[in-house]
């Protein structure tokens, strides 16, 4: 039985609401069998995560389909639930909301972001072919509470997307110490979704894996802890076992932001394997 001592939280962006800054992501509970991601899911809330991740897409929907059944018996009420959509149009978004309410089992999704703004030209098509519009007549109709954008490739498509005529509420990206070094969101982007008053929601904080392959001794600890100490609200991490979930509350209840110098030290020590993106897979 884990710790039920709670969590820190923060502001999300604007919007009033608090998050605890350690999110879940939804991706790897898909992997698990269904009754282990269900306690996996409860035990998170019941520590303290808040802030739940998910998307459409996530194993053709099992992830989705999992969380909502976790999330009975009252557990909807203790949580931020975010979920990402892929519709490029208005029939492609307003049927993936759809599918995602019915699965997750709830009327409304607190936070809805455009899932992976990966692709040139995906900026435009959302504006031009309809999708950002019903996204925005479904938040008038409270299916959504909160808007944002997703992606982890190519900085100048968060750019073209910050540059779209809506009031974003969220954007989310990679934050890790490669990401500071090559094509980077912490750099380029999230000077301006601050002084746009958006709420930044990290994830990618081990860079996929990839912060443990690159041959230098980082440690999980430093690498949560540093993207914890820049400015974002929530840090969504892949959590596919209750060891790793133990270890990453732990990590968050005794966080404490580490110093300038601290980062500084960070960024030197990895920067001669953030050469070109080689470990960050998901930049190219």
């Amino acid at each position: 039985m884990m710790s039920k001592q709670q969590i820190p939280v923060r502001e999300l962006g604007e919007t009033g609401e608090k998050v605890s800054i350690l999110g879940l992501g939804g991706y790897h509970i898909g992997q698990l069998p269904e009754k282990e991601a269900v306690q996996l899911i409860r035990e998170a809330v019941d520590n303290g995560i808040t802030f739940l991740d998910n998307a459409w897409c996530y194993h053709q929907g099992l992830s989705e389909k999992i969380m909502g059944k976790a999330l009975e018996n009252g557990y909807r009420e203790k949580v931020f639930l975010m979920t990402k959509n892929h519709g490029r149009n208005r029939e492609r978004f307003e049927k993936q909301l759809n599918d995602s309410l019915s699965r997750l089992k709830t009327d409304y999704i607190d936070l809805l972001q455009f899932h992976e703004i990966v692709h040139d030209g995906e900026p435009e098509k959302i504006a031009a072919e309809g999708a950002l519009e019903a996204a925005l007549e479904a938040k008038e109709a409270g299916k959504i509470r909160y808007l944002g954008f997703t992606g982890h490739r190519l900085p100048k498509l968060h750019q073209e997307m910050l540059e779209l005529e809506v009031d974003w509420d969220t954007v989310q990206f990679p934050v890790n110490l490669l990401d500071y070094h090559y094509r980077s969101f912490q750099n380029q982007i999230m000077p301006q979704a601050r002084e746009q008053e958006m709420a930044v929601i990290g994830m990618k904080s081990l860079a996929g894996g990839s912060i443990f392959d690159s041959g230098v001794n980082i440690t999980a600890r430093e690498a949560i802890s540093y993207a914890l100490s820049l400015p974002i609200s929530t840090l969504v991490s892949g959590i596919d076992s209750f060891e790793v979930l133990e270890q990453n509350l732990e990590i968050a209840r005794n966080f404490e932001p580490l110093g300038e110098q601290q980062i500084l030290k960070l960024r030197r020590r990895i920067q001669p394997e953030a050469y070109q993106g080689k470990h960050e897979h998901y930049k190219r």
